[in-house]
């Protein structure tokens, strides 16, 4: 169960990106929606698994920099995403959805799972069975998530490209935050 609340947990930037994509591009195919979640869902487990090999000695020096990578990204992906909303009429995709911008917000995104996976490391826990749930249950929330989206796209168009920027920018925001004061926020 405790493996379960944390993989929604790390899954949650990750759907919050999944809800934007959605907004934006309100004409997204089955097969387009299953990249975006694959990938995202790919990447949490990747990094769970790589700071679980990293262990703690990595740990000691990404942790300076971690949450200044996380925010520049997050609020990158999040003005840009609000000022595609000025941009557009319509839900007809607009913003690039190509492997490499997937792959950024997907690795932004992730960067919690890296720490995660250190602390696993210490736990002597099964590390398979992490993965496979972290990728597994973000694969399926962010399915959700880009549902989701394509709803509230249809129904308030661009202000819900202007709250997935804020939402966005927000985490970017709770990142560098916690990691300046220490807080889990």
């Amino acid at each position: 169960m405790e493996l379960l609340f944390l993989a929604i947990a790390l899954s949650m930037d990750s759907a919050a990106l999944s809800i934007a994509n959605g907004a934006k591009c309100g004409n997204l195919k089955l097969l387009k929606i299953i990249k975006i979640a694959f990938i995202y869902g790919f990447f949490q487990a990747f990094m769970l698994f790589i700071g679980y090999i990293l262990g703690l000695e990595f740990i000691r020096y990404a942790e300076f920099i971690d949450h200044y990578i996380a925010f520049c990204i997050l609020v990158f992906l999040g003005l840009k995403m609000i000022k595609e909303s000025r941009d557009s009429g319509n839900l007809e995709c607009s913003i690039d959805l190509s492997l490499k911008l997937l792959i950024i917000g997907a690795v932004a995104t992730s960067i919690d799972a890296l720490a995660v996976g250190v602390a696993l490391s210490f736990e002597g826990g099964s590390i398979l069975l992490s993965l496979i749930a972290v990728g597994v249950v973000c694969f399926i929330i962010c399915i959700g998530a880009v549902y989701l989206g394509k709803y509230l796209g249809e129904a308030l168009e661009s202000k819900a490209l202007i709250l997935g920027g804020v939402i966005l920018i927000g985490i970017g925001f709770k990142i560098l935050i916690s990691h300046l004061f220490g807080l889990d926020i």
